[in-house]
């Protein structure tokens, strides 16, 4: 044997291999590091979703994750969003949270505006600033906002409404849309369903009636409003329909409670028909200046394809099944009506 086997290797040798090691440590614990850091599980389980304002910067953005509590190490989120440059692509949204979700695919889809759209479904909204306040609590404008372009002569006269008639514009449905929506955005995309809607056909319909589309939408209210059974709709609108060509004031109640704005009223009393406003079909004739609340598609539907008979008069039926007696003559109604208001009293309803 050699001299040099005999002796093993040199000390040198061994420091180069011992060195060679650790650097490979050095670098697989670095390498593992970075992994962790953009590949590992962070977003926590503490919300569903993470919601990026409009005109919000990525101070805004990272003090609501830090405060949330949504990655379970904010130091590191902010290392790696530096790093993929994300302080300059925050986009506002509604983003949906995945617990164990990583930060280089959270980054990612904030990067991009991958957002959840929203679902929207309202129907039989009677006051704006309810309607509003639904709306807001669904997209980021906030209630004022939407009540302002509501009342706003300037803005709805551009889609051919007026305050008392703009409910008309909306038509009840199921809606997905971005969270971050604008206001006049909103307001578009529902006068662009509202032209949907209005198809040659239903358009034709409304003629055929003598009724442009805000007027079918505003009997479709009260028809609304009276129908607790859908299937009785074609009946009530035929009925004020023939109210309508006789020139005989609707006299409905809905009306009447809308008037007073006292919506927990059950029974209308006399002291309520004399109410002078013009939404009170008691002391006005004709319909009213729009709908009284958000008139459903089936009750538009409804007076577009009315029931046709020679029903002049209408009074609940005195079991509480919700339909309704109907009546050709003045002494047939106050038969019906003497039952209700029999029934009323044993029930102890006052008001």
């Amino acid at each position: 044997m050699t001299e040099e086997k005999k002796k093993g290797l040199s000390p040198f040798r061994k420091f180069l291999i011992a060195f060679a090691l650790v650097i490979v440590v050095i670098l697989g614990i670095t390498v593992f590091n970075y992994y962790l850091r953009y590949m590992g599980k962070s977003v926590t389980n503490n919300e569903k979703y993470l919601y990026i304002n409009t005109g919000s910067s990525f101070d805004d953005v990272y003090r609501t994750i830090r405060e949330k509590e949504i990655v379970g190490d904010s130091i590191v989120f902010l290392w790696v969003a530096q790093n993929m440059d994300y302080p300059l692509a925050v986009k506002p949204g509604k983003y949906r949270l995945q617990e164990g979700m990583s930060n280089r695919a959270l980054i990612n889809m904030l990067k991009a505006g991958n957002q959840e759209e929203v679902s929207m479904r309202f129907r039989g909204y009677r006051l704006k600033q309810d309607f509003a306040s639904y709306v807001s609590k669904q997209i980021e404008p906030d209630s004022a906002s939407l009540v302002n372009l509501l009342d706003s002569i300037a803005f709805i006269s551009k889609y051919g409404f007026n305050k008392d008639n703009v409910y008309a514009m909306f038509i009840p449905n199921t809606y997905n849309m971005y969270w971050n929506i604008s206001t006049d955005t909103f307001f578009k995309r529902m006068y662009d369903e509202y032209q949907k809607f209005w198809t040659k056909e239903r358009l034709a319909k409304a003629k055929a009636v003598g009724l442009d589309p805000i007027q079918v939408s505003t009997l479709a209210a009260i028809v609304d409003a009276e129908a607790l059974h859908d299937k009785e709709m074609p009946t009530i609108a035929g009925l004020y329909l023939n109210r309508l060509r006789k020139g005989i004031k609707l006299q409905a109640d809905p009306t009447v409670i809308y008037a007073n704005n006292d919506f927990t009223i059950r029974r209308v009393l006399n002291r309520h028909l004399t109410k002078d406003s013009p939404y009170n079909t008691y002391v006005y004739k004709g319909l009213p200046p729009g709908p009284i609340m958000m008139p459903s598609i089936n009750a538009i539907d409804a007076v577009l394809n009315y029931e046709t008979h020679n029903y002049i008069y209408m009074c609940a039926k005195e079991d509480f099944s919700g339909y309704h007696n109907f009546a050709v003559t003045v002494a047939e109604h106050q038969a019906n009506a003497r039952r209700f208001q029999q029934a009323l009293n044993e029930r102890n309803i006052k008001r």
